[in-house]
C-alpha cells in the first residue's frame, strides 16, 4: 500500500474454533489430521521411522477423539486433546509437547502492513500463531520501532511483559536485539536479517535468513523471458534489453539480491544489461518511484527492486513498464505490468524456532530457510509473462532442489572481464570488512552456507551502479 494512505486495520489471527463440545469434536480431529500434513509438508524432514511416527501420531489422535465423541454424546464427558509422544517417550521433531498458558511470544516490525517487507513479516506472525493455538494474551506485536534505541526498549518492554522468545524483523535492528539478550539471559531473541549471532557466543541470541537468492534468481528467468518477447515482437533490440533495479542500500543483502535476479535473467536472456540506483532507504515511497522513473527515462524497459513500498511498481504502472516486485503480489494495484514476486515465508521458521522453546531445545544459532523448507516462494505470475514461463520455473526450480543448478556458478559471470575462481567474503562481519572465509567451491559461490544472511558482495560485468549509498 502507499505510504501515504492511513494504516488499515491490522492483521490478526483467526480465533481457532471450540473444539471443545462433543457435537464438534469429529471436525476437530479432521482439522487436526490436516494440520499435521501441513506440518509434514513443510519440514519434508521425514524418513522412514519418522514417517512411522507420524501416521501412529496421526491415528492415535482420531481415535482419541473418536472415543471423546462417543463418550460426549450423552454429555457425561468433555473432549480434550492431549499430546501424544513418540517412541522415544517425546515429542517427534518439530511437534509440541502442548502450550502453557503462561507462555508468550512477541514481535517487533520495522514498519507496519503498508510496508511490503514488514507485511511478509505480520502475515508470518499470524499464521504462526494460529498455528499454534495461542490465545489473543499470548502474543504482542509492536509495530513501528526504528533502528535505533527504540528498539532495545521495545525489546525490553516485552521480556518484561512475560515473552518467552522475541523476533525482530529488520537488520538495523540487531544491536539493539543483541543488547537486550545481554540483559535478558532467561529470553530467547531471535532476529532476522542479522550477521552477528555465530561470532557473539550468546546461547539466547540467534540470526535466520533464507536462500531468497534462489527466489530472486527464479524471478529473473521470468524477467528475461518477458526480455526476449519484448524482442521478438519488435518492441525492443537485444541490445536494449536493460533491466532497472531500486535498491535500498549498497549491502550484500542488495547486492546478493539483484545480482541473483540478473544471473536469472541472463540465463535465458543472454545481451540483458542491467543498472541499479539506491535510495538509501528501505522504505520511501516518493525515492523509490522517482528511482525507478529516473531509470525508466535512463532506457531500462524492465524494472525490479529491493525496497518496501508500491513506488517503483506504481511508476512502471504508469508507463506500462514491466515490473518484478518482492515480498508480495502487486497485481491487484498493477494488473497490467506485474510479472511475479519473490519472498521469504518465515512461517516455517516462527514455527521451527518457537517449538523449540516449547521443547527445550537448542535453538540454531544461524537457520536458513530453503526452497525445501517451503521458506523461499514465488507469487502467482501475472496476466501478461510471456509463454512458457511457468514451465521455465519450474524446470529452473527442481535443479536449484536438485543441486544440479547453482545461482552463483562461476563460469556464468565475470569481474572486470576474468572468471573469479577465489574469494574471501566477509563472513564475521568485522569492521573492516576484512575478507576471513573462501566462499568458491566445487565452481560455485556458497551463498547463506556459513552463515545465515547473505555475504555475496562481488560486483559482476554487465550491471552498473549508477550510484553507491551505504546509509
Amino acid at each position: 500500500m502507499p505510504g501515504n494512505m492511513a494504516p488499515a486495520s491490522l492483521p490478526s489471527p483467526r480465533k481457532r474454533p471450540d473444539y471443545r463440545s462433543s457435537g464438534s469434536v469429529r471436525v476437530y480431529a479432521a482439522f487436526f489430521g490436516l494440520r499435521l500434513v501441513e506440518s509434514f509438508k513443510i519440514n519434508k524432514t521425514f524418513g522412514g521411522t519418522k514417517m512411522k511416527k507420524f501416521l501412529a501420531l496421526l491415528l492415535a489422535l482420531v481415535m482419541v477423539f473418536a472415543l471423546a465423541a462417543c463418550g460426549g454424546d450423552d454429555g457425561d464427558a468433555t473432549a480434550s486433546a492431549q499430546p501424544t509422544a513418540g517412541a522415544s517417550g517425546a515429542p517427534d521433531d518439530g511437534e509440541t509437547a502442548g502450550v502453557p498458558e503462561d507462555f508468550k511470544v512477541g514481535f517487533i516490525f520495522l514498519h507496519d502492513e503498508n510496508s511490503t517487507y514488514d507485511l511478509n513479516f505480520i502475515n508470518a506472525a499470524n499464521a504462526a500463531i494460529e498455528e499454534l493455538g495461542l490465545t489473543e494474551d499470548q502474543y504482542e506485536f509492536r509495530y513501528n520501532v526504528p533502528e535505533d534505541q527504540s528498539c532495545y526498549d521495545a525489546a525490553a518492554e516485552l521480556a518484561d511483559d512475560g515473552c518467552d522468545i522475541i523476533f525482530a524483523d529488520s537488520f538495523g535492528h540487531e544491536s539493539y536485539i543483541i543488547q537486550a539478550a545481554q540483559e535478558f539471559p532467561e529470553v530467547q531473541f531471535c532476529h532476522s536479517t542479522g550477521t552477528r549471532a555465530h561470532t557473539e557466543g550468546l546461547a539466547n541470541y540467534h540470526n535466520a535468513f533464507a536462500s531468497i537468492y534462489e527466489g530472486r534468481y527464479l524471478a529473473g528467468i521470468v524477467a528475461g523471458l518477458k526480455l526476449n518477447e519484448m524482442i521478438a515482437n519488435g518492441e525492443i533490440t537485444e541490445d536494449e534489453a536493460k533491466m532497472g533495479y531500486v535498491g535500498a542500500y549498497t549491502y550484500a543483502e542488495v547486492l546478493s539480491g539483484y545480482t541473483s535476479f540478473y544471473l536469472g535473467a541472463k540465463s535465458v536472456c543472454p545481451s540483458v544489461t542491467m543498472d541499479v540506483t539506491f535510495t538509501g532507504s528501505w522504505y520511501s515511497e516518493t525515492d523509490e518511484r522517482e528511482a525507478a522513473n529516473n531509470l525508466i527515462a535512463g532506457g531500462c524497459v524492465l524494472i525490479s527492486q529491493h525496497a518496501d513500498s508500491m513506488g517503483a511498481p506504481s511508476a512502471c504502472e504508469e508507463h506500462g513498464v514491466p515490473n518484478v516486485s518482492y515480498n508480495g503480489s502487486t497485481a491487484a494495484n498493477c494488473p497490467e505490468t506485474s510479472l511475479v514476486s519473490s519472498r521469504i515465508d518465515w512461517t516455517p521458521y516462527y514455527l521451527y524456532a518457537i517449538n523449540c522453546v516449547l521443547n527445550g531445545e537448542e535453538i540454531a544459532a544461524d537457520w536458513t530457510g530453503t526452497l525445501e523448507t517451503g521458506s523461499v516462494v514465488l507469487t502467482e505470475l501475472g496476466e501478461n509473462v510471456a509463454e512458457g514461463t511457468q514451465e521455465a520455473i519450474d524446470e529452473a526450480m527442481a535443479a536449484l532442489e536438485a543441486g544440479t543448478l547453482h545461482v552463483f556458478d562461476t563460469s556464468t559471470f565475470t569481474v572486470d572481464g576474468a572468471a573469479v575462481d577465489s574469494y574471501m567474503a566477509d563472513v564475521d562481519t568485522d569492521a573492516d570488512n576484512t575478507g576471513d572465509t573462501e566462499a568458491i567451491a566445487d565452481g560455485y559461490f556458497h551463498e547463506s552456507e556459513y552463515r545465515s544472511a547473505p555475504y555475496f558482495d562481488l560486483q559482476i560485468d554487465g550491471i552498473t551502479l549508477l550510484d553507491v549509498n551505504y546509509g
